[in-house]
């Protein structure tokens, strides 16, 4: 019969220390949970956010310049609109196009064209429309027995133009008209010179004064002969009333002609030419196409100019003045020096044609946009952006060096006015007194009025 085996020693050891530290093993995960437990109380206070601190940010000593910035359009200057003031041509002209006949565009005004005295913008039924330089506008037909104003700057332009038309007296003669007849000829174009019914008028009025002429020398002729009655009182008599009566109808004749003959001439229509107070000038927008009826404005035309516009808010409109300098930045990264030569109503004064973008601010409303017009000295290659944009920049204001500045968040202002900043010192948060001076793009140059401030200094902007 076998027996059952008693552990030994060695045996009842190992039994032990796996039992100890079974025990021990148990306890330490007893002591590990009991470690993480927490009661709500507590859990809820580990959750609350730490107390917040002061925002502060470092006083730093620079120079501050301030700058309006704005994205303008590249444009030519003055730009104008141009109109056609009446038909080009008249009744019973040469080309046999009437007063009433269409008025279609035989040749459209070239976009870009430089327009020089006595160019030509455009045809019209294949007649010309000149560009003279002259403050008045062309209103009417200029022609024999015209006077005024608008026929001495013709008279001028022709004087300059090389064709001499006589004084320059506002009245338009026989030597304006021959001088009118030479500048259309020498450019290539037919004069508009009376036509065939006038042409028929004048020598009918000249055949009656021939007439007349005739009439009163047969008169005079026949008063001195007679068949022996012809001495007689009654003879004679009726000489003489014949001979009154022929020089009467003679001078009447005369008159006719003479009346006729003061509007008889070459002469220039209405829509014959456009008077420009500036040449040269450009040709930009064109209103009209080849073969368009013409009706109101066919073009624009500018200066050679470049001008960049732009418009900006009224805060920053009430820091800038004609004369300052700007600085005009292409998309392309080229940049060119500008003037400013309008603000607000003076920039929409210097230009009317222009669309500006804006209205002028106007003085009940400080905030309205104020529109801008920079003007190129020396534009260069950035003629060649017209139409497009660019940025400009106009400093307004700069530091007399290095100054303190700091962020205009830290300036508090008290209900007397005064200004301070709260500098964070030795863990405290100090007040300290400040003069403001130049501010820019969020920044502003501060000095301390009664108390200490350095570079490095921490003032607070926040919480």
């Amino acid at each position: 019969m076998s027996r059952g085996l008693v552990p030994g020693p060695r045996s009842r050891g190992r039994q032990v220390g796996v039992i100890v530290g079974v025990v021990a093993l148990v306890g330490a995960g007893g002591w590990v949970a009991g470690s993480q437990m927490q009661s709500p109380a507590d859990a809820a206070a580990a959750h609350q956010p730490p107390q917040a601190g002061p925002v502060t940010v470092a006083v730093v000593r620079q120079k501050l310049t301030a700058a309006v910035v704005a994205q303008g359009s590249v444009e030519f200057g003055a730009p104008r609109p141009v109109s056609l003031s009446g038909p080009v041509g008249s009744a019973g002209g040469p080309s046999g196009e009437g007063e009433g006949a269409v008025q279609r565009v035989t040749k459209a005004p070239q976009p870009g064209a430089t327009l020089r005295e006595g160019s030509v913008l455009m045809q019209v039924n294949g007649r010309p429309v000149f560009v003279l330089r002259g403050p008045v506008p062309m209103y009417r037909a200029l022609g024999p027995s015209s006077s005024g104003d608008d026929v001495r700057q013709l008279q001028s332009a022709l004087r300059r133009l090389g064709h001499d038309p006589g004084a320059v007296s506002g009245n338009y003669r026989q030597g304006t008209a021959g001088a009118v007849t030479q500048w259309y000829r020498g450019e290539g174009f037919q004069p508009q010179q009376p036509g065939v019914a006038e042409q028929q008028q004048l020598g009918e009025l000249e055949a009656a004064v021939t007439q007349a002429q005739l009439a009163v020398l047969a008169a005079r002729d026949g008063g001195g002969e007679g068949d022996g009655a012809a001495g007689s009182p009654a003879s004679g008599e009726a000489s003489a009333l014949e001979s009154r009566a022929a020089r009467q109808q003679l001078d009447r004749a005369n008159a006719a002609l003479s009346a006729f003959t003061a509007t008889y001439g070459t002469e220039v229509p209405s829509g014959e030419v456009v008077f420009l107070p500036e040449l040269p000038v450009r040709v930009g927008k064109v209103k009209v196409r080849l073969g368009d009826i013409v009706d109101g404005e066919v073009a624009t035309v500018t200066s050679s100019d470049v001008v960049v516009r732009a418009v900006v808010p009224g805060t920053d409109g009430s820091a800038l003045r004609e004369g300052m300098e700007a600085l005009i930045e292409t998309a392309d990264g080229r940049t060119v020096r500008g003037v400013v030569s309008g603000v607000g109503g003076e920039a929409a004064a210097a230009d009317k044609g222009a669309e500006a973008g804006a209205d002028a601010a106007s003085p009940d409303d400080p905030s309205a946009p104020v529109p801008l017009v920079i003007s190129v000295p020396d534009p260069g290659a950035l003629r060649r952006d017209a139409g497009g944009g660019a940025k400009v920049t106009i400093q307004v204001g700069a530091s007399k060096g290095a100054v303190l500045v700091v962020p205009v968040a830290a300036v508090r202002t008290r209900a007397d006015g005064k200004a301070r900043v709260r500098v964070e010192r030795d863990g405290e948060v100090v007040d300290v007194p400040v003069t403001v001076g130049l501010s820019a793009a969020g920044q502003v140059e501060v000095n301390a009025v009664g108390g200490s401030l350095d570079e490095g200094d921490q003032v607070v902007v926040g919480r």
